[in-house]
């Protein structure tokens, strides 16, 4: 597209390895990403701040030598801090939000050496799986221009699907990084609670169902990113048990004979398209094939309880953050400008609950864990489809200013009936493209490890990209 015409043949650290070696520099690197930007932007609507002189000063200034050094990268527009750019989560509320500082994850970027030159979309708050907002307007899958790339990273899955950069910043509270990476045939990890710090803002997003983390292409390169993200920081919650070696370790390593159980079925009672089953069974014989024990197993839990606590965690986090912004604009909250109609349901619902609501929501989160642990002790990885429908078109029922609530929840459930479980349960999961559909379109399928298990993951997952290479499929548009 611009003039490094050899972008597309790299990931993440292949181009940082030709930046080490002299054969091209951040500049151009930053250059070429920025063409992309300006050539797909009518098209894509990916990328909706601008942090391009930014970038620039900051290769002048000098890059620290981390494995990344030179690397162009995305920011995803919600939850991060980034000094002196808005971090807007999509909502005209926050349209001035304007950072005096870095989040401790903005920190570590910066330490690996990348370089960040621009925000891209996400729905109001991630309370959808599909990036449109009344803000910023929809954002295009490149496999198909009228489809979702998903959400509530659906701007960072649409950059790297299109080619503008390899691997990207994203965050997943219910599946907003594995959906897009479902949606737009990439990889996509929801890493372990506390893995990733959220400082120094909050101890945790959304009751710690919410995690920081990356898209990519390659899964050498989402471990490597997951290396240069993790560690505790001062003040965190608690914490996690650190890996034994570098997960970019792990990439290439022998997972031995895996016990695999298929689960069919979501957790939300959401009915599985056609596709997403047919995309699990290819990947359940591709594991067989080579030499995992495979069987059909469901991982159980009450649907009402499981139901409730999202309600609740979800109803609360946002209601406190409009409540909050609204203080320190010093107004009140005008609903039919300042947020969209389903978020604005979202907020009044919230009301309603009590404190000891709360209490028992957390209790549940607690209860999904140890079920889940109890799981693990008999299998080593939980496989199933990432979504329980494909991509679905855009302007559609996932829209937070759909007409009608009950629509909007069944869209929304069908596409994390399987992914937000494992928000709950604070578990990693990984979501891999190992399908596409009679329409062209991604199908990825998810797998879960027990906690602190990032590391079998990316063993299974590199060992599935061998297999089954998905790095040069690209969509045109």
């Amino acid at each position: 597209m611009g003039g490094f015409s050899e972008y597309d043949n790299y990931d993440a650290l292949g181009l940082a390895e030709l930046v080490a070696a002299g054969k091209v520099s951040p500049r151009e690197l930053l250059d070429e990403a920025i063409t992309r930007v300006e050539q797909t932007g009518a098209k894509l609507n990916a990328v909706n701040i601008r942090m391009f002189d930014q970038a620039r000063a900051e290769i002048d200034r000098g890059l620290p030598d981390g494995p990344f050094r030179g690397v162009p990268w995305l920011l995803k527009d919600l939850g991060t801090s980034y000094t002196g750019t808005p971090t807007t989560y999509g909502c005209a509320m926050f349209r001035d939000n304007v950072a005096d500082h870095d989040s401790d994850l903005i920190k570590r970027y910066r330490r690996a050496g990348l370089v960040m030159f621009g925000k891209t979309t996400a729905p109001e708050f991630g309370l959808t799986t599909s990036t449109e907002s009344r803000l910023y307007g929809e954002t295009h899958n490149p496999w198909s221009l009228a489809h979702t790339p998903g959400g509530s990273s659906g701007g960072t899955g649409a950059a790297i699907a299109g080619g503008i950069v390899p691997a990207s910043d994203g965050s997943d509270g219910g599946g907003s990084i594995r959906i897009p990476a479902s949606c737009c045939g990439l990889v996509g990890l929801k890493a372990t609670r506390a893995r990733i710090p959220h400082g120094p803002d909050k101890g945790e997003a959304w009751s710690g169902m919410s995690t920081g983390g990356q898209l990519s292409r390659s899964v050498r390169d989402s471990a490597a990113l997951l290396d240069i993200s993790t560690g505790l920081v001062d003040g965190d919650p608690y914490t996690v048990p650190a890996p034994s070696r570098p997960f970019a370790a792990e990439c290439g390593v022998d997972p031995g004979a895996l016990r695999i159980a298929v689960q069919r079925t979501t957790w939300n009672g959401s009915p599985v398209h056609a596709d997403c089953l047919a995309a699990l069974d290819d990947a359940a014989k591709l594991c067989a094939s080579l030499g995992h024990r495979v069987e059909e197993r469901t991982l159980e839990y009450n649907q009402e309880r499981y139901a409730q606590a999202v309600r609740v965690i979800v109803g609360a986090h946002t209601r406190r953050a409009l409540d909050d912004r609204a203080a320190q604009l010093g107004r009140a909250l005008d609903p039919a400008n300042d947020i969209e109609p389903l978020t604005h349901a979202i907020y009044k619902t919230a009301a309603r609950y009590s404190a000891a609501d709360y209490v028992e929501a957390i209790n549940i989160l607690h209860d999904m864990s140890r079920t889940t642990a109890r799981f693990f002790e008999t299998a080593d990885i939980l496989l199933t489809p990432t979504m329980a429908a494909p991509p679905m078109k855009l302007g559609g029922a996932l829209r937070l200013t759909h007409p009608d609530g009950k629509e909007f929840g069944t869209a929304v459930a069908a596409t994390v009936g399987f992914t937000q479980f494992f928000n709950m349960t604070g578990t990693p999961a990984i979501s891999l493209p190992l399908y596409w559909n009679a329409a062209g379109l991604p199908i990825g399928t998810q797998f879960a490890a027990r906690y602190s298990g990032e590391a079998i993951l990316f063993r299974l997952a590199a060992q599935l990209e061998s297999a089954r290479p998905w790095f040069d499929r690209r969509p045109s548009f």
